[in-house]
């Protein structure tokens, strides 16, 4: 009963502080603050559309991946494209609202943020634990892989993430506590599942390689060493977008536990959660320029993409 009360109350101080979003208080302190917020999220919109589009459309031209492999990046980059599309522009007309003091554009516009960007955040990260899942099973099942994981079932897998995390972030803003227990269990879970499923594919790593130098036949050993590499290298890749996103959402984390357990003003909050909002943002951007530089086969698209266009033009 009292663990219950002390959540109830630190969610209401979350709660306080979304509302002082939308305050007069804020306006003549940070001004040009606010102008800079607008000013870099319309940047960061314009290189998160460019760079996930390119992304898009090499990942359509690529067949060497396999199917339900580049759908789960391609469903990552449509996330990170709808966050440039809706979500940035509509965070930098909330900073544009507070400069000129229109409090019901601020108002819808903040919600319409906290909505999007709750709803794809969570779609990007139930992809990101599918795709550590998706190498683990590729490491543990073997030539049954392809057998088990098929395009129809990751269809499947990511219509229902989008549908729950949708439908989760419409009622963000409708019930707190929904959505406080979701994030508290769901956000943990995801992190918790991809931990065990590196943990586990470097642990099958290394033992493979133990097996590999107890092996006698010489070709058996080069062909066996060549496929380790080319998935210690797919594992790697999908390692470095994880880390990512880790780095670029902790902020915003941290800063909302401070928040949820804080009893203070709120005024020392409000850029450093601006900041750390942008950079989960900057993630949409990031992600794309990480796709070209550790996976070769996206590289290979992308630069035939470009020459395309250029061709075109």
């Amino acid at each position: 009963m009292m663990a219950t009360t002390n959540l109830t109350e630190s969610g209401t101080n979350t709660q306080a502080f979304d509302k002082s979003l939308c305050s007069p208080v804020w306006v003549g302190e940070f001004k040009q603050q606010s102008i800079s917020f607008s000013a870099v999220n319309i940047l960061l919109s314009i290189t998160a559309i460019l760079g996930n589009s390119l992304i898009l459309a090499a990942l359509h031209k690529e067949s060497s991946l396999h199917p339900p492999s580049k759908l789960l990046y391609r469903c990552l980059a449509t996330t990170d494209l709808l966050v440039g599309l809706v979500t940035q522009p509509l965070y930098a007309a909330y900073w544009m609202s507070l400069v000129h003091e229109h409090w019901s554009l601020c108002r819808y516009s903040r919600d319409a943020v906290y909505i999007s960007s709750y709803a794809l955040c969570s779609v990007s990260l139930s992809t990101l634990t599918a795709i550590s899942v998706d190498r683990l099973l590729a490491k543990l099942l073997g030539l049954r892989y392809k057998e088990i994981v098929t395009l129809k079932r990751t269809y499947i897998i990511l219509a229902i993430v989008w549908v729950v995390c949708l439908v989760t972030g419409l009622f963000s803003r409708l019930n707190y506590r929904i959505t406080l227990w979701c994030t508290l269990i769901v956000t943990p879970s995801c992190l918790i599942i991809s931990v065990v499923s590196y943990t586990k594919i470097f642990c099958a790593l290394g033992h493979h390689q133990a097996q590999i130098q107890s092996h006698v036949q010489q070709q058996s050993r080069q062909l066996n060493a060549l496929n380790m590499a080319r998935y210690r290298k797919a594992v790697y890749n999908t390692l470095w977008v994880q880390l990512a996103l880790v780095i670029c959402y902790a902020p915003l984390f941290t800063v909302k536990i401070v928040i949820f357990l804080s009893t203070g003003r709120f005024s020392n909050f409000f850029l450093i959660y601006g900041m750390a909002t942008v950079l989960i943002f900057f993630n949409s951007t990031l992600n794309p320029f990480l796709y070209c530089w550790k996976i070769s086969e996206v590289r290979r698209a992308v630069k035939q993409t470009i020459r395309q266009a250029i061709c075109y033009a």
